[in-house]
């Protein structure tokens, strides 16, 4: 490859690698740390704060997510990418002062919106058109975004919130966000797709083979459960760790720990899926989730926090990483937005309404998360089980061919 090729590949992995720093990274692990605040503020309950996600999700994501996909696999994810950071950043500026409810909701749509259009599906189509050898590798480096933004994020935000307070701390993270991700995009030469023999564009491949296959239903299921699992943990990772007498320091450095551990799992899984099939790595991934969350309801021992912060961390950097290669490998990369955009929909939906879930079954006479963790362990095992069922990528082409 001539060094210009290599100078494009490596923008292309530093543009998607910022972006998904900060609307994902700074966004979504972010805006956690200040539902405490939330909650004391206006007396908002654990589930009122968390269903903000979910609201905003199952407003946009069923329609707009489609679009999205169709958009990205028809223009190229650039313009998609600027207009998502936009939309992320006012998101979070509007979260800072939204004292009703009415208000909530409407930035939590335009986070929704933000997401969808400028955060994991474009970087992915990104990423996947830009690469066809080592893809999982540059897949595991641009995720390293959203370790970083996330391991940042709770220092980054307990500092402002000690300074300036929440409000303008949660602000100033919105404006941060378009500062970081809008100039890379607005540069960025979106790369032709080639097929493997030939040199030619690849085909659009028509949704309705893609939707008329049980393997994406497989493939939806099963990520989505793994979803809800790590939704339910991530974004009542600080409020578990209130309850555990955490100060807000204290907090958010084993929040920075998990991101920061999220990393090493975003390269290992990366590694992994360029060498053995996808499938198993995905099952590895699931199986790391499962096991983890048992440590948060067992009799405290020493390093029991870090331990799971390990396992967790290994299993959430892994996660987002792993569904595109997977779709990438069953259905093609011509077909990866608009494959992604209804996945991630459904991936979104659950990551969303299960925090809420577990916000509605938590127990405040004793404190307890035990009903919602259980439920979260047992959606991370059939994750795992439903993949079991997928194919190996050869034996999928065979099928799939018209």
């Amino acid at each position: 490859m001539s060094s210009s090729g290599r100078s494009s590949q490596t923008y292309i992995v530093a543009t998607a690698f910022l972006s998904l720093f900060a609307l994902v990274g700074i966004a979504y692990y972010g805006l956690p740390f200040f539902y405490d605040f939330m909650t004391r503020e206006y007396g908002w309950s654990r589930t009122v704060v968390t269903s903000g996600n979910a609201v905003g999700k199952l407003l946009v994501g069923p329609l707009f997510g489609f679009i999205a996909g169709w958009m990205i696999d028809r223009y190229g994810p650039r313009r998609l990418m600027i207009s998502g950071s936009l939309m992320m950043g006012v998101s979070l500026v509007g979260l800072s002062f939204s004292g009703s409810l009415p208000m909530f909701y409407l930035f939590w749509v335009f986070n929704a919106l933000g997401y969808i259009f400028g955060g994991p599906v474009p970087c992915q189509v990104l990423v996947s058109r830009g690469f066809d050898k080592n893809r999982g590798k540059a897949m595991g480096i641009a995720y390293l975004g959203i370790g970083v933004g996330g391991a940042i994020v709770p220092l980054v935000a307990a500092g402002l919130e000690k300074e300036f307070g929440w409000h303008l701390a949660l602000g100033a993270l919105g404006v941060l966000i378009v500062l970081i991700a809008v100039p890379m995009a607005w540069f960025i030469k979106e790369p032709r797709i080639k097929s493997e023999n030939k040199g030619q564009s690849e085909p659009m491949v028509p949704i309705r083979n893609i939707l008329g296959n049980p393997y994406f239903y497989l493939l939806a299921i099963g990520s989505m459960s793994c979803m809800g699992a790590v939704g339910g943990i991530s974004q009542h990772l600080k409020y578990y760790l209130n309850d555990l007498h955490f100060t807000q320091s204290e907090a958010a450095h084993v929040m920075s720990l998990v991101l920061l551990i999220s990393l090493g799992g975003r390269i290992l899984m990366g590694w992994l899926a360029d060498i053995i099939h996808r499938k198993y790595v995905m099952i590895l991934i699931y199986l790391m989730v499962a096991v983890s969350i048992p440590l948060l309801m067992i009799p405290d021992f020493w390093g029991r926090i870090y331990l799971f912060s390990v396992l967790f961390g290994i299993g959430l950097g892994g996660n987002y990483m792993i569904i595109p290669l997977m779709a990438a490998d069953l259905f093609g990369v011509r077909a990866l937005g608009r494959t992604m955009g209804i996945i991630l929909v459904a991936d979104g939906i659950a990551e969303s309404v299960f925090p809420m879930l577990v916000g509605a079954l938590y127990n405040d006479a004793t404190k307890s998360y035990a009903v919602g963790f259980t439920l979260l362990i047992g959606l991370a095992l059939s994750g795992a089980i439903i993949v079991s069922f997928l194919p190996k990528t050869s034996e999928f082409k065979e099928i799939s061919q018209p």
